[in-house]
């Protein structure tokens, strides 16, 4: 075979892999990945089925006992809550009023259990004004 022929198979077969590679990685990351969802979006969640949780610790709702933690998380402009037991460490930001995203599940009392050591928090934005910032 003639050598400018062969580099020529060589470079469509390692450019094919490589798109190719390209695209699993590629749906591999989107297809792992699941929405951040409100409290009022989970009115409705069933049972034992697994979500992600975004809101704000609502005031004046957090307990610790031990290693065992309770708080509402409510959407960001107020209104709806659930709640929400976890057990884990927590963030050194951790606080009430703070923005958090948690895996959590529902169980049969109603309540969203989080998934060990999966709450983390979110800074607030600099962007805000400053009597909407939480520190």
């Amino acid at each position: 075979m003639d050598p400018s022929r062969k580099r020529t198979v060589r470079l469509v077969v390692a450019l094919t892999a490589a798109v190719l590679l390209a695209g699993a990685l590629a749906v591999t990351s989107f297809s792992a990945s699941s929405e951040a969802r409100t409290p009022a979006e989970l009115a409705n969640a069933k049972q034992g089925e697994r979500y992600q949780l975004t809101g704000r610790v609502q005031k004046g709702t957090y307990e610790r006992r031990g290693n065992l933690h309770t708080f509402q998380v409510q959407e960001r402009t107020g209104g709806a809550s659930v709640p929400v037991t976890y057990e884990g460490s927590v963030p050194d930001p951790f606080r009430e009023g703070r923005e958090v995203i948690i895996t959590v599940a529902k169980n049969a009392q109603g309540t969203f259990v989080g998934e060990h050591d999966s709450l983390i928090t979110k800074c607030p934005s600099k962007f805000t004004k400053d009597e909407d910032k939480q520190s």
